[in-house]
C-alpha cells in the first residue's frame, strides 16, 4: 500500500466509473475519498505456525505465497495495537495454539472490538478457561472487547457476539449494533459519507420509503427522518434482529423491518403468494413513492429490477458497477439519473462503490 498513489487510483476509478456511465448519463459524479490509511474495519488473517513461532498471514492474491503480517496499514489502528498484543499471549499458552488456524478482528470508531478465533479442534472447558484469561489480559491491557471461540458447528461467545457502533451522522450520533460474522460496511469513514449523500439525496421526499437489503438498518435509520414511514426487508435472521435493537436504540418510530429476502418481498407485493411473517401488516397501507436497494454484487435479479421500476424515485447504491450498469440498461427505459456518486470504499483495489438517485422520465 503506497499511500503515494491514492490520488493517481481514485483518479483511475473515477475516469472508469464515468466511462461506465456515458450510457446513461454525462454527469459529472460526486467523489467521496476515504482515509489513505487505518480505514478498514474488520480483517482476517490465517495463521501460521512455524515451529514455536506463529505469526498472522495473508496470501498473495497473484502467486498465492504467504505474506507475513505483523502490522497491517489497511486496518484500523486498534487493529493493528490488538495484533501486537494477542499473538504473542496465545504463543505462549498451548491450549489456545494448538490447531488454530484464523483470527478475525471486527473494530469500530467507537473503540470496540470483536476477536474470533478460529480452530480444528473442539474446544473444551479447560479452552474456555484459557481464553477467558486470555480476555481479563487483554481488557487489562486497555481493550474493550468481545471474544468468540469457533470450531466445527460450535461457537463459544465470551460474553457476546455483538459490539455497538456509534457514527457521527451529520452531526447527531447513531447507533448500530453490529453482529460478529454478519455484514457490515467496512470503511466506517466513507460510511458515513454514504449516509449523509444518501439523506441529502431524499431531502424533500414524500410519502414513504421501501428498502430491500437493509443489513442491520444501516440506511434505514438513516433515512427515516425524510420518509413517513419506512419498510425494510432483510432475509439474515442476526441482521433483523440488529436492526430492531438499532430501531429501539436510536429512538426511532417509523421504521418496520420484515425478515424475507427481496425475492420474496417480490412475490408478496404482486400477491404471488402470502407470507405468515407478514401477518398483521398490510403492504397496501404504505404510500412508498421511493424505493432505496443496496444489494450483493450480483445486482439487482430481473424480477426486482421490474419491481423496483414501479416506483417513481429509486435510490441505488451498489458495490459492484458492472451489475449496477447491466440493471441500468432495463431502468434507463423508464427512469432517468439525476444524482451520481462514487464513494472510495476499497482504496489500492479495483472496488469501488457508487450510488444513484433516479427519477421516473
Amino acid at each position: 500500500m503506497n499511500t503515494e498513489h491514492y490520488e493517481l487510483q481514485l483518479a483511475e476509478k473515477v475516469e472508469r466509473l464515468k466511462t461506465m456511465m456515458a450510457p446513461y448519463t454525462a454527469m459529472e459524479p460526486e467523489v467521496f475519498t476515504s482515509p489513505k490509511s487505518h480505514y478498514r474495519m474488520r480483517a482476517e488473517f490465517r495463521v501460521w505456525h512455524d515451529g514455536d513461532d506463529l505469526f498472522h498471514i495473508m496470501f498473495d492474491k497473484e502467486t498465492k505465497e504467504r505474506v507475513r503480517i505483523d502490522q497491517f496499514p489497511v486496518a484500523s489502528q486498534l487493529i493493528n495495537n490488538i495484533m501486537a498484543e494477542i499473538l504473542p499471549l496465545i504463543k505462549e499458552n498451548a491450549l489456545l495454539r494448538h490447531k488454530l488456524f484464523q483470527i478475525d478482528y471486527l473494530s469500530t470508531l467507537s473503540n470496540k472490538l470483536i476477536v474470533s478465533l478460529l480452530y480444528h479442534k473442539k474446544l473444551t472447558e479447560e479452552w474456555i478457561e484459557a481464553a477467558k484469561q486470555l480476555k481479563t489480559t487483554l481488557i487489562n491491557k486497555g481493550f474493550d472487547l468481545q471474544l468468540i471461540g469457533r470450531a466445527s458447528k460450535t461457537k463459544i461467545m465470551l460474553n457476546n457476539d455483538y459490539v455497538d457502533e456509534i457514527l457521527p451522522v451529520n452531526g447527531k450520533n447513531m447507533i448500530y449494533r453490529q453482529v460478529e460474522n454478519s455484514f457490515t460496511q467496512p470503511n466506517a469513514q466513507v460510511n458515513i459519507k454514504m449516509l449523509e449523500w444518501a439523506i441529502d439525496a431524499t431531502q424533500g421526499a414524500t410519502g414513504d420509503l421501501l428498502e430491500l437489503y437493509c443489513g442491520n438498518g444501516n440506511f434505514s435509520l438513516a433515512l427515516a427522518q425524510n420518509f413517513e414511514r419506512v419498510l425494510a426487508t432483510e432475509i439474515a435472521k442476526p441482521s433483523v434482529a440488529a436492526a430492531q435493537y438499532n430501531i429501539a436504540a436510536n429512538q426511532i418510530d417509523n421504521v418496520q423491518i420484515i425478515r424475507m429476502s427481496a425475492e420474496d418481498f417480490t412475490q408478496a407485493m404482486r400477491g404471488v403468494r402470502e407470507f405468515k411473517r407478514l401477518d398483521g401488516i398490510n403492504l397496501a397501507d404504505y404510500q412508498c413513492n421511493t424505493i432505496f436497494v443496496d444489494p450483493p454484487r450480483s445486482g439487482l435479479d430481473d424480477k426486482t429490477v421490474q419491481l423496483v421500476q414501479e416506483y417513481d424515485n429509486i435510490l441505488y447504491i451498489s458495490c459492484n458497477p458492472e451489475t449496477l450498469c447491466d440493471n441500468l440498461s432495463v431502468l434507463n427505459a423508464t427512469h432517468q439519473i439525476k444524482k451520481l456518486a462514487l464513494f472510495d470504499q476499497f482504496p489500492y483495489t479495483h472496488h469501488m462503490e457508487s450510488g444513484v438517485l433516479l427519477t421516473r422520465r
